[in-house]
């Protein structure tokens, strides 16, 4: 199938091939590890990350030691996990995305932190910019910019033209997802849509949430990135399914859950590509000066049997252009 790739403007840090050979210095590393997400909600992004360190030549055990943290879901939590991370003093700490960063942020100023998924990180306050982030701070964005988003609404209606009222469901409490928010609107309004926004604050809104966007009769739903939907995919694929409310989901894994579609980069792509980041900072290079990369390729996924129990037909002229279409 057609593969669509988008490039975007990128430092020269991650052409190089991977190396495979770690420091033979004898010394063990110590590297920080914390998700908003709970162990099981964050299995296959961890072990993405743990075959890059291992693809370089880091194992555990032997020259590293990985200290895991994870909030089970409770964004809360993440200050106190930072900040106990903070104090073992490790070499490199790996993030989830926003609210994670803005956590670990807040316990050091000083010990060289990698992003895996930050969303817009410049206009969160997070560098100073993509070429040279400066501070202690480096790593990999989830996409291009806020208006990314946009792409999600424009496949809405791509999938469903009939589609008139349609709502974005969003974590009030993240850093940029305003700004999301209202690139979504914008995208909206553009195509003749009226939005509905749907903010929540934890998972014990999504029920509420979800019914109702049933009640008010809502054609159709994009559901913006960020750890707590992430966490909650299950339950937020679910939910779109009971009340018939076909949606765009920015990660695969929502698709892979019985969500109808999904556009924008792999999730665990970008845990993989941390692992460069930690190689070359334990190799001495400064994070504040190793560009953010942005991904060069997003993938359409499809699924179909969503689309069947949805009673919605998917135009040929979209199905054409997925990386993948779940039957």
């Amino acid at each position: 199938m057609k593969r669509r790739q988008f490039l975007i403007a990128t430092g020269a840090l991650l052409a190089a091939p991977f190396s495979a050979n770690a420091q033979t210095s004898g010394k063990v590393y110590r590297i920080g590890y914390i998700q908003t997400a709970a162990p099981s909600e964050a299995a296959h992004v961890t072990k993405a990350f743990e075959e890059g360190l291992r693809e370089l030549g880091y194992v555990e055990g032997k020259n590293i030691v990985i200290e895991r943290r994870f909030a089970g879901g409770k964004v809360e939590r993440l200050p106190e996990l930072a900040a106990e991370l903070v104090r073992l003093k490790p070499d490199v700490i790996v993030t989830g995305s926003n609210p994670v960063i803005a956590a670990v942020m807040q316990a050091t100023s000083t010990i060289p932190l990698v992003m895996t998924g930050s969303r817009d990180p410049v206009g969160s306050g997070f560098i100073a910019s993509l070429a040279r982030p400066g501070g202690n701070i480096t790593g990999v964005a989830t996409d291009p910019s806020p208006e990314f988003f946009g792409k999600h609404v424009e496949l809405l209606k791509e999938l469903i033209p009939k589609a008139t009222r349609i709502a974005v469901l969003w974590n009030l409490g993240e850093p940029a997802a305003e700004s999301y928010r209202k690139a979504a609107e914008s995208a909206a309004s553009k195509l003749g849509l009226s939005m509905q926004s749907v903010p929540i604050r934890g998972r014990d809104e999504l029920d509420g949430a979800f019914a109702r966007m049933a009640r008010e009769r809502i054609d159709a739903i994009v559901v913006q990135g960020g750890p707590l939907l992430f966490t909650a995919r299950a339950q937020v694929v679910q939910l779109a399914l009971k009340h018939r409310l076909p949606g765009v989901y920015y990660a695969r894994e929502y698709v892979e859950l019985g969500g109808l579609a999904s556009y924008g980069s792999s999730v665990a792509d970008n845990f993989r590509r941390a692992s460069v980041y930690v190689d070359k900072i334990l190799k001495g290079a400064k994070p504040g000066e190793l560009p953010v990369e942005q991904p060069t390729r997003f993938e359409m996924v499809i699924n179909l049997k969503a689309a069947k129990f949805l009673g919605i037909t998917i135009p040929q002229s979209v199905l054409v252009q997925a990386d993948e279409v779940i039957e």
